[in-house]
């Protein structure tokens, strides 16, 4: 079996009504992306959580998936009229020859080094170093695969500063690789929060597949921890938080409060230019600096006063 995607430039102000326009057309699959990816006028778009510009790629394409056999003349043709486009879009059509997806995808992640001693590795791959600590670890519905600056700075700042027997939280834990990380370098007792209970489902599926001591875990949603006597939250020797720049300022006090005296925070998913904000608000209670920067990512760490 296979189908045709039709490729439709459009400016930025009709992608969405042309996308709603080509479903009713009976499109399998609808997609916008910039017209410009993968080179040098690429254009990035941040959003932070409740700050949803809007923005859209200036030189946007939808590309549309219909099944084979199909009028593309006359799906572009009535899609523009839809959308009340004043004149028909350019477009190109490609030709999707059925494949083993799953292997595809497997394909597109390969295990990753994190330092000489530490390797994420898919399940369908074999151990590149079966004496390393090794995360076993699949891309799944909640972020945290590995491949990312942020959340390699986080396990490469672990690797190098965690003590065995310290207590952690990860707050905004995902699919719980931070957590997971934590425990295999000898943390004592972890626990992983987040707000998403499809995550807290993953971070127990990974925490299992990993066979971490199920006595010295919990995953909770931020919902059910804040209803909840968590002592350890009081008194965790470290506490990483792997989201967004907006997101840490605002849970500045409550991350705070969970850093025993001495105890270390590191906070990651910042931009660059986003730091001095981020550090401004937690060093009214830790010594904050800057610990590594990757891809335009900055990793800031403080030891609580």
């Amino acid at each position: 079996m296979s189908w045709v995607t039709l490729i439709i430039q459009v400016a930025a102000a009709y992608a969405e009504p042309l996308s709603d326009a080509l479903m009713e057309q009976g499109a399998l699959s609808v997609d916008i992306h910039d017209a410009a990816a993968d080179t040098q006028d690429e254009q990035m778009l941040f959003d932070e959580p409740g700050e949803l510009s809007g923005e859209i790629w200036r030189n946007a394409e939808v590309s549309a998936l219909f099944n084979q056999g199909v009028n593309s003349d006359e799906i572009v043709r009535n899609a523009a009229h839809i959308a009340q486009l004043d004149r028909l879009p350019n477009y190109r059509v490609e030709h999707v020859e059925e494949q083993d997806w799953v292997r595809l995808t497997q394909s597109q992640f390969d295990p990753i080094q994190i330092s000489p001693r530490l390797w994420i590795v898919p399940t369908w791959h074999q151990l590149p170093d079966p004496a390393a600590i090794n995360l076993i670890l699949d891309p799944g519905l909640a972020f945290g695969t590995g491949s990312h600056p942020t959340t390699q700075l986080c396990l490469l700042w672990m690797d190098r500063n965690l003590q065995s027997g310290c207590r952690v939280v990860d707050y905004g834990c995902g699919s719980g690789i931070l957590a997971i990380a934590a425990l295999k370098l000898g943390a004592s007792q972890v626990i992983g929060i987040d707000i998403d209970s499809q995550a807290i489902k993953a971070s127990k599926e990974n925490a299992l597949r990993n066979q971490c001591e199920t006595t010295k875990y919990t995953f909770v949603t931020a919902q059910d921890a804040a209803g909840m006597d968590f002592q350890i939250t009081q008194q965790a020797d470290v506490v990483v938080a792997n989201i967004l720049a907006n997101p840490l300022i605002i849970l500045a006090p409550l991350l705070e409060q969970s850093v025993l005296h001495k105890g270390r925070i590191v906070l990651s998913g910042i931009l660059e230019e986003q730091a001095n904000e981020v550090k401004i608000a937690y060093q009214q209670w830790f010594d904050m600096d800057i610990a590594a920067l990757k891809e335009g990512w900055v990793l800031l760490t403080g030891i609580k006063r």
